[in-house]
């Protein structure tokens, strides 16, 4: 009966249109009323939930993001690819995808990363020949790839979680995500196959050396934030707050981010930060509900029971419920609900919780292209002016190629474990 109430009320909320968050908070509390148990601990609980020192990362990842991209890094990037790739004939495809690999491992965040490009991207692929539905569903599907390759809020999220080492987590992410992108640009060539694309004339290696020269300082910052953090230099919360400064200071210098700029930059800073925690301490309320009313327990008993205590049907299932789960919630807000359920049921399994935590964020990464709750498509909608019907139907064979890449990931566990064991 708890169960039902906890998960009944929640998906009826979500169906009445009420914000996740809400929707999270207001069935926890109906579940801990139903249980007869004190509502007076809901203040500690969200408060404990929120004040992790590891979670402080997220509004420095937050903040060295929106710098970046308000100093123009992201154009720098671009132009860079360009002069590298830009004169093969899926010359911007490949763009497209090297840069988004690049600017995640800035931001840490899916719409981030859309936004960021998408804006210069899109109407750069259709310029190139590219169909504008194709061009905004792989810009909203490589920026996912934020999500994965370090550093990522998601990881940071799983670690507060399960404990587990941030640092370890930021690296197994690096090849899945590299190789989900090579996936995503291989999809594209294979639906564009027979358009006809313009080629941008070859650059000069004058112009490679002027636009490596003009873009070098957004390339350091991934090698600063993981030298740092594998180097033994700081931890990823400090390495986030470096990352902030070093971004700050870099704006600064190359004069293209004011002073009168940061104010606005530490407001969508601080709003986005924001939403991002008011989710994460209501999830936490949500999770600790499942655990203190016993449903958590009850579903991770069904779940063993239903994988028959072997590994491989139990990824299969988690993978399942994940994908489902990704089309409805946030990758935050699924990380909270559904890590008390599963984690347990892989320790028993015996299954690398750092392996699993690469597997479940590569699932949340799609989720951010699935409709009806992909934010990333909507965020690609608003920059080119498509509908979500559109943009739906264009984006099928990109989540097609990422399922398949999250089977290799998840039934391939050195893919995700080889570089934690060297760097960590």
């Amino acid at each position: 009966m708890l169960a039902l109430i906890l998960f009944g009320m929640f998906f009826l909320l979500l169906l009445l249109n009420v914000p996740i968050a809400l929707s999270l908070g207001i069935s926890s509390v109906c579940a801990l009323l139903y249980d007869a148990l004190p509502l007076a601990i809901i203040p500690n609980n969200l408060y404990s939930a929120t004040s992790k020192f590891v979670l402080l990362a997220i509004p420095f990842f937050i903040l060295a993001g929106n710098i970046m991209e308000k100093a123009g890094i992201s154009k720098q990037l671009i132009d860079f690819c360009r002069t590298l790739v830009g004169h093969r004939r899926s010359g911007m495809a490949e763009v497209c995808v090297i840069v988004s690999c690049f600017f995640a491992a800035i931001s840490g965040s899916g719409p981030a990363t859309v936004a960021a490009l998408g804006l210069i991207i899109i109407p750069a692929m259709v310029n190139a020949g590219y169909d504008k539905s194709t061009s905004t569903a792989l810009m909203s599907t490589t920026g996912a790839i934020g999500l994965i390759i370090p550093p990522s809020i998601a990881f940071v999220i799983y670690g507060s979680i399960t404990g587990q080492s941030v640092g370890a987590l930021f690296a197994s992410g690096i090849l899945p995500g590299i190789l989900l992108g090579v996936v995503l640009l291989f999809t594209m060539q294979f639906v564009s196959r027979k358009r006809e694309l313009k080629v941008m004339p070859k650059a000069t290696w004058a112009e490679r050396k002027t636009a490596f020269v003009k873009a070098f300082g957004g390339l350091l910052m991934p090698v600063i934030i993981l030298g740092g953090i594998y180097g033994g230099i700081f931890t990823p919360t400090e390495a986030a707050a470096v990352a902030a400064v070093y971004g700050l200071a870099l704006g600064l210098i190359t004069r293209n981010l004011k002073l009168k700029d940061i104010m606005p930059v530490l407001r969508d800073s601080v709003s986005q930060t924001a939403v991002v925690m008011f989710i994460v301490a209501t999830s936490s309320l949500f999770a600790w509900a499942l655990t203190v009313t016993g449903v958590a327990q009850e579903a991770s008993a069904l779940l063993l029971s239903m994988s028959g205590d072997n590994p491989i049907i139990f990824l299969l299932i988690i993978n399942v419920i994940l994908l489902i789960a990704g089309c409805f919630i946030d990758a935050n807000s699924a990380q909270y609900i559904i890590i008390p359920i599963l984690f347990p049921v892989s320790q028993v399994l015996g299954i690398d919780p750092i392996h699993l935590g690469c597997v479940i964020v590569m699932n949340l990464s799609i989720g951010l292209v699935t409709p009806p709750v992909g934010i990333n498509l909507y965020v690609g909608c608003g920059i080119s002016g498509t509908s979500l019907k559109e943009i739906s139907r264009a984006v099928v064979p990109f989540v097609i190629t990422s399922i398949l890449t999250l089977l290799l990931i998840t039934y391939i566990p050195i893919l995700s474990t080889w570089l934690p064991s060297i760097l960590v």
